[in-house]
């Protein structure tokens, strides 16, 4: 895996992946102290709740449940000192479908958390992760 990150402005940088995807981000520390793209940290908890929700989707999915929605909402700390590690980071599953098993809900987060979620992985180096979620039926 390839990636590229180009200073574009301020403190406003372009990255861009091998695969030709390319993203923008920023920082308030800038001139003129405005964010106009998320910071690399947010880019890195948004990194984690994408990779997660992936997994719970496609474990769902493969077992054969009638998922049509899947939100993660994350709540996270961070080191008060050089360098600002996440500490803390919360994930709340919202999970919809047609008569969701919760076990089967319950599993497939888990295993995102313990197996497959590479983010999850790393960032669990530094911080306590939890997870809880809810379902939401579609009936």
């Amino acid at each position: 895996m390839k990636a590229r990150v180009k200073w574009i402005e301020d403190r406003n940088f372009l990255g861009e992946s091998d695969t030709g995807h390319a993203v923008l981000m920023g920082s308030k520390a800038g001139n003129s102290g405005v964010a106009i793209a998320p910071t690399p940290m947010e880019m890195i908890l948004l990194g984690l709740g994408g990779c997660t929700s992936f997994d719970v989707v496609h474990i769902l999915e493969r077992g054969r449940e009638a998922v049509t929605d899947c939100a993660v909402e994350m709540d996270a700390d961070r080191a008060e000192e050089d360098p600002k590690v996440f500490t803390r980071i919360h994930l709340h599953f919202v999970v919809a479908g047609r008569g969701l098993n919760p076990a089967k809900v319950e599993r497939a987060i888990a295993l995102s958390a313990e197996k497959y979620c590479s983010a999850s992985a790393m960032l669990a180096k530094t911080a306590a992760i939890t997870h809880d979620f809810e379902i939401v039926d579609e009936n």
